[in-house]
């Protein structure tokens, strides 16, 4: 009972945001979700529960409270960190590769396989001609009747 009434005391107590906190908030997780964590290199900003995400959030909070932008923010974090800080990079002649190098694999992996193919074809051997493919049954025939006796 008394865990009770401190849990309704504690959740009363808790301040509503503010209309102002709520947007800074929702501005908040949208720009996380547009950066990457640097030291979990594989989530974004508002994924990480890293100490630097952490860090990095509180900057991006008072960035936003300080009347900025979303791109002056995401700005003035890519010439901190550089674009390795932005979970989607930008295309520039910098990142070409990072873009397009899948393409290009997956081009190079179709050329070799049409080049197999292209070649397989050209190792077939011509069916034999009716005096060979006689000789080949007779020599068969041959072997099936050594084989069994």
């Amino acid at each position: 009972m008394l865990l009770l009434v401190c849990t309704t005391l504690a959740l009363a107590a808790t301040p509503a945001l503010s209309p102002d906190e709520a947007a800074v908030d929702a501005r908040l997780k949208a720009i996380s979700r547009e950066l990457r964590c640097l030291v979990c290199q594989n989530e974004t900003l508002a994924d990480s529960n890293a100490k630097l995400a952490q860090n990095l959030r509180r900057e991006v909070r008072k960035l936003i409270a300080d009347g900025h932008s979303d791109s002056e923010v995401i700005s003035f974090l890519t010439e901190r960190y550089g674009d390795f800080v932005r979970y989607r990079p930008p295309f520039k002649p910098l990142t070409w590769l990072l873009w397009l190098g899948p393409f290009a694999l997956l081009g190079c992996g179709a050329l070799m396989l049409g080049h197999i193919v292209q070649r397989q074809k050209q190792q077939d051997a011509p069916p034999p001609d009716a005096a060979t493919a006689a000789r080949i049954n007779a020599l068969l025939a041959q072997q099936n009747k050594d084989t069994l006796a």
